[in-house]
């Protein structure tokens, strides 16, 4: 337990596990399968437990972001800064494509092998898209009545389904009435929410120690479900993706030192546990205690502002997902030997931050069917997308994840300011010494000198004794009452 705990913190610990898998799943395929359904139980007991804590911080969140000073315009300021920074990753997306357009200079084995990858896909094998089959929800097309999604006519239909867009919805209609109420009133539900609040973070905090063996499992399977050539046809795109994601994490991190005053390494001492885990678990919410402690408790930032934004910002604002719609187009319109004029390219960045938000609270695979909305402005086949993007997913989904985390953490810094700071002992300090015994320390005539005094005060103690004693023996009996014969 402990060598997974050390192991869960260590960056190099953790890419030697991804590496360890990766060649397990070339040579070895059964030896990751141990580790894989591992993986599987780590996601749903963390699934399990992050969605109620997604209810519950939003709760604490919104009453304490309804104490603040002027909490209308922090709230409207919170949604305002989330659309531009999700357009802005869009944008730097379709800059950065347009120079490189990965999709454009493929060799013709990498045209062939993707060529085929999608022939196969469309004949209607499932070799392509059933890659997990493990019961997971492939990707399909987006609702057409997303009104059903964001405002549930059943609560408790989508807490059991897993809805987590109608659930944060809900959570935050009642969030909004539970923080009206005095705190008189809701005295006693705060204190149970704050109980439910402790124990889902230690269960999460428990399930992360096997980011270890996460990894290794989601390595291995990679390498297992998916053809080298086409890992090798797909390697532009991938490596384009996690440079800009690395790039705009980078930019991130450099907004919450500015706004924190604390130097870069600091910050990230103090954000590598959340990073972490967003990189390895595959999932947005596995990481919100770590991120809200982290923000809060070590960065200072206000803990209202972090609890509400924290939660929220795990299904609505997806930073990674606008920039890997855009990237997504880019490569196939270039695959397709499709122009790209202004309009188009504003198109296609406009496309991208409307999908981003449309497929707020749906998994992984899932969103992969959500770049089809930016491929129909383009007029481009979304079977390509389907068949080409679900192979290389599960790669994408770390870096994805690791953006969305730290833009929320550039929001919330933003829209932190002027409050007071909420920073304790960094975990980065020493912690302080426990306190130490009293010690009397003697010399020889100190000690004869007191041993002396001791033994004066108790033959005073005698004597009076003795004294008092003596006085009571000799004294004359006390004469009778009047009256009384004797």
């Amino acid at each position: 337990m402990g060598l997974l705990t050390r192991l869960s913190h260590s960056l190099p610990a953790l890419l030697v596990c991804l590496l360890a898998g990766s060649v397990a799943g070339l040579y070895a395929p059964s030896a990751g399968d141990f580790a894989y359904v591992a993986a599987q139980v780590y996601l749903s007991v963390v699934s399990m437990a992050a969605i109620p804590l997604l209810v519950v911080a939003t709760f604490f969140g919104l009453r304490q972001t309804i104490a603040l000073p002027f909490p209308g315009r922090r709230i409207a300021m919170i949604a305002g800064l989330a659309l531009a920074i999700v357009a802005a990753c869009a944008a730097v997306g379709v800059t950065a494509g347009s120079v490189v357009s990965p999709g454009a200079h493929l060799g013709s084995d990498a045209r062939g092998q993707l060529g085929a990858l999608v022939m196969r896909a469309g004949n209607g094998g499932d070799e392509a898209i059933d890659l997990l089959a493990d019961g997971h929800q492939v990707a399909s097309a987006p609702d057409p009545r997303p009104w059903r999604t964001l405002l549930p006519d059943n609560f408790f239909r989508a807490l059991s389904e897993g809805r987590s867009l109608g659930i944060l919805t809900c959570a935050l209609l009642f969030g909004m009435g539970f923080a009206t109420l005095s705190r008189a009133q809701n005295q006693t539900l705060a204190n149970l929410f704050e109980a439910v609040y402790r124990a889902l973070e230690l269960i999460i905090a428990r399930a992360n120690i096997l980011l270890p063996v996460v990894a290794f499992g989601i390595a291995a399977h990679v390498m297992t479900v998916t053809e080298p050539a086409t890992l090798l046809a797909m390697g532009g795109f991938l490596l384009q993706f996690g440079a800009l994601a690395v790039l705009l994490s980078a930019v991130a991190i450099g907004i919450v030192s500015r706004r924190s005053g604390l130097p870069l390494p600091a910050v990230l001492a103090h954000l590598k546990a959340p990073m972490l885990v967003g990189i390895v678990s595959s999932s947005t919410t596995a990481s919100i205690p770590h991120t809200i402690e982290a923000m809060s408790a070590r960065l200072g930032f206000s803990r209202g502002i972090v609890e509400l934004v924290v939660p929220t910002a795990s299904v609505f604002l997806r930073a990674g997902s606008a920039l890997y719609y855009v990237l997504v187009a880019l490569f196939v319109a270039g695959l397709y030997d499709r122009a790209l004029d202004a309009a188009d390219i504003g198109m296609v960045c406009v496309g991208a931050t409307v999908a981003a938000f449309a497929s707020a609270g749906n998994n992984s695979l899932t969103n992969v069917g959500f770049a089809g909305m930016v491929l129909a402005l383009l007029q481009l086949p979304g079977e390509a997308a389907l068949a080409l993007f679900l192979a290389v997913d599960l790669i994408c989904e770390g870096p994805r994840n690791l953006l969305t985390l730290l833009a929320a953490c550039a929001l919330i810094a933003i829209v932190s300011a002027g409050l007071p700071s909420e920073r304790q002992t960094a975990a980065t300090e020493l912690p302080a010494a426990p306190p130490q015994p009293v010690r009397f320390v003697f010399s020889r005539p100190q000690l004869a000198l007191l041993a002396g005094g001791t033994l004066v005060a108790a033959l005073l103690v005698v004597l009076l004794g003795v004294g008092v004693g003596a006085s009571r023996s000799t004294a004359p009996p006390p004469a009778p009452p009047s009256g009384v014969l004797r």
